[in-house]
């Protein structure tokens, strides 16, 4: 067995536990039961499987020769449905059958009968064996002792997968090159001057290639396919259930974020260890260093393909983006790149969670107790919108002192960023029709009292 000297400072691979990965090397294989006679009316997506409408009895007499035998036969009770018959446990169980292009009898979908049936014994025969163990997979987890992201680490160099035994069992090491986001914390270069902003996974069903562990618990992710969830934005793979006991701690990766606009606020900034997000404050600086004074500033729209082009220009270059007056000489066009952005955000930066406090803050006849209740409103953003708005405002309070000459002051901008900043939450049309002037009301004050509601 190949070994590894580690320096004090170098990661350590986690290791992995293999219990459940050798309950799926056990777990019975399928068998398929053909039908020797040709049977009239049978579907197109079954083959040899497929025995027509026989009985449970005689399904279970033909199935009763091996674990895993399995068959699929026509209800008798309701004709043009299907039931898979499975041989498991000494018992024979049936499922309801799916077709829609696929074959499936829960949530997942596949793409043969025999690749179902093989997924299904494992499973069966896992949550059999081990139901106690997995019910107590997240006690204790590898995840609060190692940490985990890729942001801002080094490319590793390949290693050889290692193992070692442990009593009976054979523990699995993973190369450091292969983890996907395991790592020290200790080992992560935190900038002082970034907050640090809590942000959820982005957890989707994955269906992951060989042998996978999860990296939380560090158990086994048993099944053919979608054998757990993986977070889009850092990488993370963990089982469905561990993903629920995540803590909400997301460090987003550059490899995983593939662009700036329609990205979420919160997981952009984290990705790029910024405060706010780059097209913020490029576009604003680009706009007080030369268009404060220009008229009609945000009302004034530019030109759309322009805009376009902006928008690619920072998908593609990030803060290498040039968008300097030598490219884009119509400052009309940045202000339209920036408000784009801001409607283009999945969750606008006055988040649906928020909307309505702000909604009912702007109902407040009395001026006083509406800036307490924006202020209040304010705290329910997180951290990385509300940083945004604040310099969003901040900035829109300097285009107001300019209003000699570009003639936009608070209300004007009201009318242009309320519906730019905040989206109602499923509202009906006419309801979010008679928002309209409460969202220009909130950002109106917003910009005014900028200096004390931040």
């Amino acid at each position: 067995m190949a070994q590894h000297v580690f320096d004090n400072d170098e990661y350590r691979p986690p290791v992995w536990k293999s219990y459940l990965y050798q309950l799926q090397q056990e777990a019975p294989h399928p068998r398929r039961i053909t039908c020797t006679s040709e049977v009239e009316n049978r579907p197109k997506y079954y083959g040899r499987e497929f025995h027509g409408m026989i009985s449970r009895e005689e399904a279970d007499q033909l199935l009763s020769i091996a674990e895993g035998s399995y068959l699929i036969r026509e209800s008798q009770r309701q004709p043009g449905t299907y039931t898979l018959a499975l041989r498991f446990g000494n018992q024979t169980k049936n499922f309801r059958l799916y077709h829609d292009g696929k074959h499936f009898v829960g949530e997942k979908r596949f793409e043969s009968i025999h690749d179902l049936v093989t997924d299904g014994l494992i499973t069966l025969y896992i949550e059999t064996k081990a139901a106690e163990y997995i019910s107590k997979m997240t006690i204790n987890p590898i995840y609060e002792h190692v940490g985990y992201t890729t942001l801002n680490r080094e490319p590793a160099p390949k290693r050889h997968i290692t193992s070692r035994r442990v009593g009976s069992r054979t523990c699995w090491q993973q190369p450091w090159g292969s983890l996907t986001s395991l790592v020290r914390r200790a080992t992560l270069k935190e900038n002082d001057r970034t907050p640090k902003y809590e942000k959820v996974h982005n957890f989707k069903v994955h269906t992951f290639r060989g042998p996978h562990w999860c990296e939380y618990c560090a158990n086994f992710m048993w099944g053919l396919i979608a054998q757990g969830v993986k977070c889009a934005d850092c990488g993370l793979n963990v089982h469905k259930q561990c993903s629920k006991v995540v803590p909400d701690d997301c460090k987003p990766d550059l490899k995983h974020v593939k662009k700036v606009y329609s990205c979420d606020l919160t997981t952009l900034v984290k990705a790029h260890n910024t405060k706010r997000p780059m097209v913020v404050d490029m576009c604003i600086r680009e706009i007080e260093s030369r268009g404060l004074k220009s008229e009609g500033l945000y009302r004034v729209s530019g030109f759309s393909d322009l805009i376009e082009d902006v928008k690619l220009a920072f998908d593609r270059d990030g803060e290498k983006a040039d968008i300097s007056v030598n490219v884009y000489e119509d400052i009309n066009i940045i202000t339209g790149a920036l408000k784009l952005y801001f409607r283009d955000l999945p969750i606008p930066v006055i988040t649906y969670d928020a909307y309505p406090r702000f909604i009912e803050a702007a109902k407040l006849t009395d001026t006083d107790e509406r800036l307490e209740a924006l202020h209040e409103a304010l705290k329910l953003l997180p951290p990385a919108h509300c940083e945004t708005l604040r310099y969003l405002m901040a900035h829109l309070k300097r285009v107001t002192q300019h209003e000699k000459d570009n003639l936009m002051n608070a209300e004007n901008l009201g009318i242009v960023f309320g519906p730019t900043l905040m989206r109602a939450p499923d509202l009906d049309a006419m309801t979010a029709l008679n928002d309209i002037r409460y969202q220009r009301q909130v950002v109106e004050s917003l910009i005014k009292n900028e200096d004390i509601l931040f």
